[in-house]
């Protein structure tokens, strides 16, 4: 019998109106890079219980690590449940998954099995692959995540899943020229087919050899191009938020009153892709065992859907019970036991039909040349939001800027801050680039697919 199993008897005997289980089982190998070398190899298993009570609409909870401590810890939540108000909203748990997509490549033997030897051989590959002579060392790491996951709920919802996770980040640093300057490279996974430790520390190498002796910036408005890494820190940090339902219906977002409305480029869109393979974020069924769907958050420019899990929506008084975006996050990849969800995407991904002037796809090279006085931002730091209901945000670009004047690359540029207005910005999207890239920040709940954006009259400020 499982865990998931013993904890819904137990609780059975109590007679509470329902109870969820979630068991994650987790295999963590980490290996970290300081000063161009392999300094650590970490390995860690651990397996968690999370369990979710529901008597008289009123919520308890509990998490626990062992079989032992379980009824203990449950009987204590049992107690709690006299002390909690009732969610008179609250309307269920689901009582079946049922039929859903199957998601390619979410799973890989090799990383269920891989070894800390194997691991410490993808970090060495890439920190090879960053040697030059201008580059003084590279730090970063390398982390693979597999786990197992069970979800079963006292209306009979079974759900089980195998994943696995490959995530690499790996920083090149030189102190030639004037200022010491770095450049990031990057992968994540789910299986190792595409991935490649090799590109991850060339791009890391070519963003710091390129960003070397920077020139001062002028404080002026530019038309910016920001490639993956920095689209990827805006949408995380910044855009995705003001998409979850709970924050829309309470007037907190910036689109809050933009519903059905054009608020980006007829030619962009914004999805969250659950079944994309590879994806970080993909999988068939939420969290809470509801069938996961795409959902169209801006389609062709325009404002069509949130995203919520079961409590966010019966609370905000959503016409769906959830749109399968319940999840239970796990660091530094996957899943967690964490009894209550949080609504939250999957995948972000940014699309173009192409079809109009400011949809148009493009190579970068071709969004380059056609600029004339501009700024191409490989990476961004402090990305956060100013006046979140306003949509007003900052951030710090470092490492990775080129200036371009009349469509060239004249000169690497040096540190810049950005303070804008999100509505403005997707507004001011020119050119979407052709060549999307998986993208996940530090310590961000979920992942992102996504190209270069090139955005028009963006106010710099040199620092």
């Amino acid at each position: 019998m499982s865990a998931c199993e013993e904890a819904l008897s137990y609780l059975e005997k109590s007679r509470v109106d329902e109870c969820e289980a979630i068991a994650v089982k987790k295999r963590v190998t980490t290996v970290r890079v300081t000063d161009s070398c392999v300094a650590e190899i970490k390995h860690n298993t651990d397996e968690n219980l999370g369990i979710r009570i529901i008597h008289g609409k009123k919520i308890a909870s509990v998490q626990t690590t062992g079989r032992k401590e379980n009824r203990g810890q449950i009987d204590d939540a049992l107690r709690m449940l006299s002390n909690m108000r009732p969610r008179e909203f609250w309307k269920g748990l689901p009582d079946r998954v049922g039929r859903h997509n199957t998601v390619e490549k979410t799973f890989d033997a090799r990383l269920q099995d891989v070894s800390g030897s194997k691991v410490a051989d993808i970090a060495q590959a890439m920190i090879n692959a960053a040697d030059h002579r201008t580059v003084k060392a590279v730090t970063g790491s390398v982390n693979v995540v597999s786990e197992d996951f069970e979800l079963r709920n006292s209306n009979g919802l079974h759900f089980m899943d195998k994943s696995t996770y490959i995530s690499a980040i790996i920083n090149a640093y030189s102190d030639h020229g004037a200022v010491p300057v770095s450049g990031i490279g990057y992968d994540s996974r789910r299986t190792l087919s595409d991935f490649s430790p090799e590109q991850v520390g060339h791009d890391a190498k070519t963003m710091c050899v390129e960003s070397v002796n920077p020139q001062k910036i002028d404080t002026d408005v530019y038309t910016v191009i920001f490639e993956p890494y920095s689209v990827g820190e805006i949408l995380t940090y910044v855009l995705a938020e003001n998409f979850n339902f709970k924050r829309f219906s309470e007037k907190k977002s910036c689109f809050s009153r933009d519903y059905k409305k054009e608020i980006a480029p007829g030619g962009f869109s914004l999805i969250d892709n659950p079944h994309l393979p590879d994806g970080i974020g993909s999988k068939p069924v939420d969290d809470e065992g509801v069938r996961t769907d795409k959902v169209a958050l801006i389609e062709n420019g325009i404002f069509e859907g949130t995203l919520s899990n079961l409590f966010d929506s019966y609370k905000e008084g959503g016409e769906k019970a959830s749109t399968g975006n319940a999840l239970r996050v796990g660091l530094p990849m996957g899943r967690s036991a964490e009894p209550i969800p949080v609504s939250a995407p999957h995948n972000l991904e940014i699309v173009s039909d192409g079809n109009n002037n400011s949809g148009n796809t493009s190579s970068q090279e071709d969004m380059i040349k056609d600029t004339k006085h501009g700024l191409l931002v490989g990476r961004l730091w402090y990305t956060y939001a100013v006046n979140p209901i306003r949509g007003d945000f900052a951030c710090t670009a470092r490492s990775g800027i080129r200036i371009i004047e009349d469509g060239e690359i004249k000169s690497p540029g040096r540190t810049v801050r950005i303070i804008h207005n999100l509505p403005d910005m997707l507004k001011s999207i020119s050119e979407i680039g052709n060549a999307p890239r998986n993208v996940i920040q530090w310590a961000a709940p979920f992942a992102s697919t996504v190209p270069s954006i090139k955005v028009e009259k963006i106010p710099v400020m040199s620092i």
